[in-house]
């Protein structure tokens, strides 16, 4: 039986070609960006967790539905604040932040 030839790469192998390799400015940009993303998308796990819609959610820390849509899809910018308004007292959790240095 013949091998099927397949062109799958690995993921690291796809953000090289495409973001270029680790400690470069643009791969820096992209990481920076996808860590926006990675909040955003956390944030609507939890909310859909807690059985809240966006409105809801909003409604619990003083903002509209919009904007609790627009940080989710990472079209806004979230202030460290209104992070912690929104973890604290819409959601009922807490955060804790790490900095790492390479």
């Amino acid at each position: 039986m013949k091998k099927k030839k397949t062109n799958l790469t690995t993921l690291d192998a796809f953000v090289d070609k495409h973001h270029g390799k680790r400690g470069s400015k643009k791969r820096e940009e992209f990481e920076a960006g996808y860590e926006v993303f990675k909040l955003g998308s956390l944030l609507q796990e939890v909310r859909l967790a807690r059985g809240l819609t966006q409105e809801e959610l909003g409604a619990r820390v003083g903002k509209n539905k919009s904007y609790i849509s627009k940080i989710e899809n990472d079209i806004k910018e979230i202030r460290l604040s209104t992070l912690q308004e929104i973890v604290e007292i819409g959601l009922g959790g807490k955060i804790r932040l790490s900095i790492y240095f390479n």
